[in-house]
This record gives structure tokens, sequence and C-alpha cells, in this order.
């Protein structure tokens, strides 16, 4: 079973050139009504609680408003048809994702050129045809309705994939029979699932279900009937209960992780073959581990006592702590990453000072090949099955396009699968890695990409973006954004923030909860770097970010009005002090802490940025990005931010909302609306940036 985690996703958004100054029009009103508790001893007033309220007329009434208002003032910028046909063209070419090779057959999701949506396709071999399974595109005119693979059959004969309407999380799980062509069965029920498997033989469903009030595993026939719960009473909202079915399809892998990003997991399994009883990897050390099974053994990934993460290794027959045995030591130079299972050996993915090593070992820990890379960039852990010769990985940077690699197992050759063929020649850029120094003197690496023969200034756009938490790391994936940018004679800048994952976990421990102001002085510092480096100045920087990386812009641009032009803030968490009571929050609470501990309030009320606007004060330009299908981090954070910005700022520049309807988290828009949306946010910042 592959590590599963609900985490914040990572949104990079970026732009750049001259742009006249729109005509203003009246800034939307919004009325106050004030709403005052004390929280562990403090009093605090919400002038917008009201907006909370996300389907009530008057605050539909509101982002109706607010749409129009940014409409006004975002609508015609005159490079914005330009902007939209660069990253058109960048965008709209044939794209797939990795293969899953069940049966001798390859199932795969594709996106041809012209298309909207991503369908499900299969080829009968490796260079049959591609064929058509499922297209999500007559299931909704406005094409926001996709679909995914969720599991194969180990016979290649049964498909299950999910069906999500706009960018939710929660889904709707359906299942397929490859032959016949066409749906069969009963579907799950519209849900969030952490982990959906079928049986070798497309029987049976094992899943993992979490309702927002409990979560267990279940066990049902595929053609329908009586779910059977599993496991999972006694968890609460706050834990996350995922499960997964072994490549050789005989045990059901079962993993409690204690949040997002958690310091602690669980692990259990059950022997499929006899339904023998759920039996306990490990349930009392407060570490997180990943569990795969392969050929009788149970592979486990770790941060016990490794900050860097180690393998261990155990009999499945004896699955006690008291059996482990280290197979892969931890390095203490490099993160690990991620470990896969492929062709008789596990392949480690590792992070040393952000540039990424696959090692393969054998099963008795001996190293075998390293692939490397000479360029700056990301790469996926190989993805293939124990038995199988082959397995897939993919490599890309900001400005080269994500290639999907054939892996030989015996020959350790590379082979290309497919390549996204957009039309940029990364030999035009330079992306180059720096450290800097943040506040408490850690040193901190920064990717920068510019066009080749751009002079420093002092003067040049630059969009500076970065996450910082949950154990991710950012690292140099392809951008259709900061291509764009760049070839129009900005910076692009992302900065490995502490709160990642990319120095392990002592990394991610120094940015998280009591240390979250560290992530923001790191970012900060970055900043800084880059003005006193000539690249930049106050008045041509611009940051970005969302999510977790929301939270981060708005802190930096409460902090440090004066050091930014620009702020693009998208699906943002901004109120910390109630952040814990929407939606699925509570899985974040071991990552920030909770107003509802007196001491963890100190921490969050120090810096949580609605609660730091001050009247008056002159405060960047602000596009907020949000919409009614992120169903993970509640939209009533962007809309009660743009209110307080609205009414607070000193300064004359715009503080707007995007409100959309249908994307989220998850993304949930067809294409030609990303690349209208992409082109709005570039537009923005060329405009005040220039």
């Amino acid at each position: 079973m592959r590590k599963i985690a609900i985490t914040l996703l990572l949104l990079t958004l970026t732009a750049c050139a001259t742009t006249p100054q729109p005509s203003r029009p009246p800034l939307p009103t919004t009325e106050v009504k004030p709403v005052t508790e004390t929280i562990q001893g403090v009093a605090i007033t919400d002038p917008y609680r009201w907006l909370e309220d996300q389907n009530s007329p008057e605050t539909r009434d509101w982002i109706n408003r607010e749409n129009a208002y940014t409409d006004a003032l975002l609508g015609n910028l005159p490079d914005k048809a330009r902007l939209a046909a660069r990253l058109e063209a960048l965008q709209n070419t044939d794209q797939i994702t990795f293969p899953r090779i069940r049966g001798g057959r390859y199932f795969f999701t594709k996106r041809p050129a012209g298309q909207d949506l991503f369908s499900i396709y299969m080829r009968e071999s490796a260079t049959g045809p591609d064929v058509l399974l499922i297209d999500p595109a007559p299931m909704n005119p406005n094409h926001t309705t996709s679909v995914g693979i969720e599991s194969v059959s180990n016979d290649g004969k049964t498909l299950a994939y999910f069906v999500r309407q706009g960018g939710a999380d929660e889904v709707e799980v359906h299942f397929y029979d490859v032959d016949a062509r066409h749906d069969v069965g009963s579907p799950l029920s519209v849900s969030r699932y952490p982990g959906v498997s079928l049986t070798p033989d497309g029987r049976t469903t094992y899943f993992s279900r979490y309702t927002g009030k409990d979560q267990h595993v279940y066990r049902r026939a595929v053609s329908g009937g009586e779910e059977q719960a599993l496991f999972g009473e006694g968890y609460g909202p706050d834990k996350i209960v995922g499960s997964g079915i072994s490549d050789d399809g005989r045990y059901l892998l079962i993993q409690v992780a204690y949040g997002s990003a958690a310091k602690k997991t669980e692990e259990y399994f059950k022997d499929l073959n006899s339904d023998g009883p759920i039996q306990t990897i490990v349930n009392d050390v407060e570490a997180r581990f990943s569990v795969d099974e392969a050929d009788g053994k149970l592979i486990l990934q770790t941060n016990w006592n490794a900050p860097n993460e180690r393998v261990m290794i155990t009999d499945i027959a004896t699955p006690q702590r008291a059996n482990w045995k280290e197979l892969v030591p931890e390095n203490k130079n490099a993160a690990l990453q991620g470990v896969s299972t492929a062709g008789g050996k596990l392949y480690l993915r590792y992070l040393e000072n952000v540039k990424p090593r696959v090692v393969g070992y054998t099963l008795d820990g001996q190293p075998q090949e390293e692939i490397k890379f000479e360029t700056l960039g990301t790469v996926t852990n190989l993805a293939g099955t124990w038995d199988s010769p082959v397995a897939f990985y993919s490599f890309s940077s900001f400005a080269v396009p994500p290639t999907i690699y054939a892996y030989d197992i015996t020959s350790h050759q590379s082979e290309q699968f497919f390549r996204i063929n957009a039309p940029v020649n990364s030999a035009d850029f330079n992306v180059e890695q720096v450290w800097y120094t943040s506040k408490d003197g850690t040193r901190v690496p920064m990717f920068v990409m510019y066009k080749k023969g751009m002079q420093r200034t002092g003067a040049n756009p630059t969009l500076l973006t970065g996450y910082g938490g949950f154990v991710l790391s950012s690292l140099p994936n392809f951008s259709p954004n900061a291509v764009t940018w760049t070839e129009n004679g900005g910076v692009y800048a992302l900065a490995n923030l502490r709160g990642g994952g990319e120095f392990g976990e002592a990394w991610h421990r120094a940015g998280m909860r009591e240390n979250k102001q560290n992530v923001f002085d790191d970012f900060e510092s970055a900043a800084q770097y880059l003005i006193d480096q000539h690249y930049t100045s106050p008045q041509h920087l611009g940051i970005s970010g969302g999510s977790n990386g929301g939270l981060l812009v708005t802190a930096f641009l409460t902090q440090r009005p004066d050091l930014v032009k620009a702020v693009v803030c998208s699906y943002p968490l901004i109120d910390m002090i109630r952040y814990q009571r929407f939606l699925v929050a509570r899985f974040w609470v071991p990552e920030y802490g909770s107003s509802e501990d007196p001491e963890q309030f100190k921490w969050i009320y120090a810096y949580s940025p609605y609660q730091h606007v001050v009247k008056g004060t002159n405060y960047p330009a602000v596009l907020f990005v949000s919409g009614d299908s992120d169903t993970r981090v509640a939209p009533l954070h962007a809309r009660k931010m743009t209110a307080m910005m609205q009414a607070n700022t000193g300064s004359s520049n715009p503080v707007l909302l995007r409100y959309h309807v249908s994307s989220g988290h998850s993304g949930g828009e067809p294409l030609k609306e990303q690349v209208n949306n992409q082109a709005e946010i570039l537009g923005f910042l060329m405009w005040q940036l220039r």
C-alpha cells in the first residue's frame, strides 16, 4: 500500500508585461455585523462572521457583487487574450498519466489535444492503440464532471473509477466491466474514499469511507448488497483511516493517520485468502509509517528514530516490532521521500539538497543501480508491481514538460514512454538553486528561473511562491505559468521553506505548531534575498500561494506589507482562530494546533492573518481565489479576508475576490476555464508589477 495521506495541495500561480490601469468602479460595500467572543481570555471581534454562511441569500448577493467588481477591473486587461493563447498552447496537448499494468493491459487517463477533460483509456499492450473506456464529457454539458482510476483487478477485467462533481473532494465510485465495455454492479455513494481496492478477480471491493462523523474500512460485493464494516470503530473525525490491497491481492493493508502529515500512524493487515483476523503491525509508536507487502515480507518506511526516514523489514508471519530488522538505514545527508516495489526490488527516492536520486535495493538490503538526473527537477517514485519486469517514473522541471519513462528492471535502461509535446525550449531558460539565510541563521534553498540574457536591474517583475507545511516538498515541476511569466521578462522563484519535507522530519517540525513563524520568516528572507541580489524590488515583487500557501502569503502581507506589491492567494486558510471548526480541518490540528487549547492559542493568535489586519495600513494589491466546490478548505476564509482587507487597507491598491462555483481543491474546471483563470491571474500580476 502506498502512503495514504490527505494533504493540502500546492497551487503555484504565476505571471508578467505592461498593462494600463483599468478604470476603477465603486468598491462593493460589506455590512459589518460584529460578533465578539472571548477565547482563552482574549476578547476577539469578528465583523464578518455572517459571511461564513455560504448559502444565505445575503452571502450569495455579496459574492455576485464581488465577482462583478473583479470582472470590471480584470475582465478587459489588454494582455489577457495574448496570455491565454500562450497558456493554451502549452497545455492543449496530448497528456496521459502513469499506466497501471494489470492482466497484460495498460490502464491510464488521457486528455487528448483539443479536449477539456481526462478520460480513462486502455491499451491491450505497450504499443497497442489507445481504447477509450470512460469519457466524462457527456456527463455534464459544462464539463465540470471528472473521472479517474481507483483500482483495476489483477486480471485486468474490472475497473473501479471515481466520478467527481466540480472540485469537491467527495466522489462516487463506479465499477466497469472492461471486456463488455459498460458499468456493472452498484456504485459506492458520494463520499470521501481514502482507499478503494478490488480483489484479483474483480468480484469484491474493499474501501475506506470518511463521512465526517465516522470512518471505517468496508467489504462489499461489486455487484452490490450489504457493506460489512471490518475496521474503524472508535476513531474520530481527526483521524484518517485508509486501506489498500497488496499487489499480490492477498493482504488488506490498513493505516490510521493521526491527522494530515501526522506525527503518528497505526498500521494493520488482514489475510484475505483465509479471511483471517485483522493483525497489528504497529500502533504504539509516535512515528509515521508507510507499509507495503512483497514476497511475504512487510516493508516499512518510517521516521521512527530516523528523522530522514529509513526502511525496516519483517516476515508477514511475524509482524511484531520485536521482529523488525533495519533494511536500509537512514541517510543523514538525504531525506527519503518514498519507497516503491517493482520487479523484485525496492526503489527508494531521495532528496539530497533538494535534488532527486532513485536507488534500487534487494530485499536483503544490498544497494543496486542508481537512476541519476542531470537537470534540476522532480522525479516520481517508480510505479510497478513486484512481479513486473517494467516500472514507470516521470521527470519534469519548470520548463521541461513531464516525460514518462518505462524502466527495464533487468537492463537498468529507461525508454521514453510518453512526453508532453508542449511548445517550449528548456534551453531558453536558466533554472538555478540558490541558498539564503533566514532570520534565525538557518540556510534555506530556493529555485530561481528566468530567461537567458535577463539582466538583474532590480526592477524585474518577480513572482515568489512557496508552501512550507505537511512534509510536502516544493520541487521544480513543469509550470506553463512559470514559462509564460519568464518569457515576458519575469523572475520566478520557489522557496523550500521549513515545514516541508525537503530535509526530513526535523525540517518539517521546525515549521509546524509553535514553530510556524519560522515558515513566514523563511519566506520574508527569500523576498529580501531576491531584492538584495537585484533580481527585483518591493515595487516589482509579487507572491502567490494556495491552501496552506494561502496562509503563508496572507501572513506575509500582514507582517511585511512594505516588502511586496501584489499577492495572489488561492483556496486559503486565513482565520486560524476558527479554522478547525469547518469541513475536514481537524485533520490539520496536529500541524497547526488549535485555539481550543490555551497554549496553542498563543502561537496561533500571534500570526493568524485575519486578526492582524490593521486599519489604514498601505497593503499591497490582493487577488483572492476560492469557490463553492472547495470541500477541503472552507471558502469562508477568502470571503471574510476580502471584506476585511477592502474595509481596512489604506492604499489605493485593489483588493479583489474571484469566486468560482465549480472549482475547488480537487480542480473541477475544464481546460478552457483553467486557461482563462490562469490568464486572469497573470494579467493581474502584470498590471501591478510592471
